[in-house]
């Protein structure tokens, strides 16, 4: 979300999404704040350090590290003070970390190479991260009394799939990691988050053409992703979403632009299309309010304060749509 503000944030989490609020994450603090080291804040035993080409271990916790988990608290003080005034206790409240392979391509050994090309050290970031976030989940199933969703973002998947990611010298790429190795680990994590919060997890990539099947394969019980990206989708792989559903899987659906869109938007517009899929699918149009959640196309970090209302509002609209399907649209 944008701003610097936990305690606004929150506030607007719990106004506008009462049934399904989530902790905020706000990249605009800085160090600490993004997807990778608000997530390495909950590691134990192990700790992170900023150098010029971003997260790298770190022998002992320094000032980042420390600065992260003060972030991380702020954050849940701020969510429950936005619980208290709004004199709720939500259905489930949701956290979002980076997967073990996001996590394992965005942060370097002490050698510079990305932890993933070391599956020993990605292990040991894995058990650590799992062992943190337990801890994480019953901190927050404290503050707020609601059970806890995690999601695990995944937004750097694709390229550790493809081989796309470079080695430290920049004129070479870290070798592809195979689909069984991939789905292995990101299914002990998974089944380890389970054990902790006995919900399904969610696991979101907004990179064009996630895989679907694998995150399936792996465990997930939702997986979410842009929607506007399915635009010039194959065949094949809109078949993956109807076999999503098929299977039971949850689809958190990115329909609301992440930013200010150039021209206003209405109700329609934004739920027209999901509805025209679940249509050449096959599916009843029921299916949405039984297995779909309308969100915002990804993060909100560029938006503005205002739009970032207006789409938290409108994501609330598009689900009492899911809700009783319009027949002319």
């Amino acid at each position: 979300m944008p701003g610097t503000d936990p305690v606004e944030a929150a506030a607007v989490v719990f106004g506008e999404l009462p049934d399904f609020p989530h902790v905020p994450e706000l990249p605009a603090r800085g160090v600490g704040a993004d997807i990778l080291g608000r997530t390495a804040a909950l590691l134990v035993d192990l700790a992170v350090e900023v150098v010029p080409s971003g997260y790298r271990v770190a022998a002992r916790p320094g000032h980042e590290h420390r600065r992260g988990r003060d972030l991380l608290q702020w954050d849940l003080d701020a969510i429950q003070e936005a619980k208290e005034k709004a004199g709720i206790t939500p259905p489930v409240i949701k956290t979002q970390i980076a997967g073990p392979w996001s996590l394992g391509a965005g942060i370097e050994l002490p050698r510079g190479h990305r932890v993933l090309t070391d599956r020993g050290a990605l292990r040991d970031f894995t058990s650590s991260l799992l062992d943190g976030l337990a801890q994480h989940v019953r901190e927050l199933t404290a503050r707020t009394g609601a059970p806890v969703v995690v999601q695990l973002d995944e937004p750097s998947l694709p390229a550790v799939l493809a081989g796309g990611l470079s080695t430290p010298s920049g004129y070479g790429n870290v070798p592809a990691v195979p689909e069984p190795e991939v789905r292995d680990l990101l299914s002990t994590v998974i089944d380890g988050i389970h054990r902790v919060t006995d919900q399904p997890v969610i696991v979101h990539c907004c990179a064009p053409r996630p895989p679907l099947s694998l995150f399936r394969a792996a465990g997930a019980g939702a997986i979410a992703f842009d929607f506007s990206l399915l635009s010039g989708s194959s065949a094949a792989f809109l078949d993956e979403i109807g076999e999503a559903w098929d299977s039971g899987t949850a689809l958190f659906l990115g329909l609301v632009p992440a930013t200010d869109p150039s021209a206003p938007l209405a109700l329609r517009d934004v739920a027209a299309p999901v509805f025209k899929l679940v249509d050449r699918l096959g599916f009843n149009r029921d299916i949405l309010a039984e297995r779909a959640v309308p969100t915002p196309a990804c993060g909100m970090a560029g938006a503005t304060p205002d739009w970032m209302r207006t789409a938290l509002a409108l994501v609330r609209d598009v689900g009492n749509a899911f809700l009783e399907p319009p027949e002319t649209w």
